[in-house]
């Protein structure tokens, strides 16, 4: 699993090369966080969700039973179809993840300044290097699943899921009921999906 990790900071570290001509009139800046509040699902692979809970291992306790309940809390907003902020977002607006953030996180930015009514502008070079980047991640993750943030940090938080996982045993049949439910992807298949959508289009 660690050398799984080590190459997924390598996606993230190609993309940042490859995207950074095109993000330096990015309106982005310290202190804005309109995506991590109004920008919808914050989508991540269970490989991601090991490293987020990795780095909130070692934060203090306190500071991890906050997160658990703002974990909680997000995930029962979700679940009724209602916007809800990042957990990890901070009352200043920083994130408590930043080193760790998934690429949802990463790939992000806005040629304007974001708004209520402006939502982020993107270039069309990265959203394409984005789906390129996410189809590179999902085939990393080839048993595991991608969804929205708590929802996959649940499925992690769940001894016997997690015990699966971590031997690189593939069941997705054991979590379809929770999968259908709350839109989880089961990796092999989006990325079957995908390149049968790029077979197609040729």
């Amino acid at each position: 699993m660690e050398t799984k990790k080590n190459q997924l900071q390598r996606i993230y570290d190609d993309f940042e090369k490859a995207a950074a001509p095109y993000k330096t009139e990015a309106a982005c800046g310290k202190g804005c966080a309109f995506c991590c509040t109004d920008a919808g699902r914050i989508d991540i692979t269970t490989l991601e969700g090991l490293v987020i809970r990795d780095h909130v291992a070692i934060m203090p306790r306190q500071r991890q039973v906050s997160i658990k309940k703002a974990l909680a809390a997000d995930m029962k907003r979700r679940e009724r179809k209602l916007a809800s902020a990042c957990p990890f977002l901070m009352k200043n607006r920083a994130c408590m993840i930043y080193t760790a953030r998934p690429f949802a996180c990463r790939r992000i930015y806005s040629l304007k300044v974001c708004s209520h009514d402006q939502h982020p502008l993107l270039s069309r070079q990265v959203m394409d290097l984005g789906a390129e980047a996410i189809r590179a991640l999902q085939r990393l993750d080839d048993t595991g699943y991608s969804g929205h943030l708590a929802f996959i940090l649940h499925m992690l938080d769940t001894p016997a899921f997690l015990n699966v996982y971590l031997v690189g045993e593939y069941r997705p049949e054991e979590v379809m009921a929770f999968g259908k439910t709350h839109n989880i992807g089961i990796n092999r298949v989006l990325v079957a999906g995908s390149e049968t959508r790029k077979q197609k289009g040729r």
